[in-house]
């Protein structure tokens, strides 16, 4: 956290001296023997479990990127390929996950991806609008609900 704080500094000052380097240091370190007091020592395994909890959360991340371009793929095949028809389609479904801010995360990650938008949240129900039939396969017990499912399981344990 020190170096981190001392590389903003000079970040913010756009320029390093001798002077900016003294008062960089002190004011860093001050600043963490401040949070240090503040917030306390984290356990080893609090952080062991926080580190797999910002892997899976990559993981999950790194996961959307990739349905993102699937379902861009699947969108432009539909609207320049001819003849086919599109058929847009409201589906409600219910979600496992617990957690307020998964299922929001849920709703988000169908959002982005192309081709589908949640229209409503409510509790543990979505209401989700399809461009076409076939986006809306999947849609229960989807792989971004099992993956929001791990990280929500882990989460948990870490407090």
């Amino acid at each position: 956290m020190f170096f981190i704080l001392l590389g903003l500094w000079f970040v913010f000052n756009e320029r390093v001296t001798l002077e900016l380097l003294v008062i960089g240091v002190i004011i860093s370190a001050a600043l963490c023997v401040f949070c240090r007091c503040l917030i306390g020592r984290p356990e080893k395994k609090s952080l062991t479990r926080r580190s797999q909890l910002f892997a899976l959360s990559a993981q999950y991340f790194l996961f959307v990127l990739k349905q993102i371009f699937q379902s861009n793929i699947n969108v432009l095949r539909l609207i320049v390929t001819p003849g086919i028809e599109p058929e847009p389609q409201l589906h409600y479904f219910r979600t496992t996950l617990k957690n307020d801010l998964s299922r929001v995360m849920l709703a988000n990650s169908i959002t982005i991806t192309p081709g589908t938008i949640t229209c409503k949240l409510e509790n543990d129900e979505l209401c989700v609008h399809t461009l076409d039939k076939p986006l809306a396969d999947g849609l229960v017990d989807s792989e971004f609900e099992k993956r929001l499912l791990e990280v929500e399981a882990m989460a948990n344990a870490a407090e």
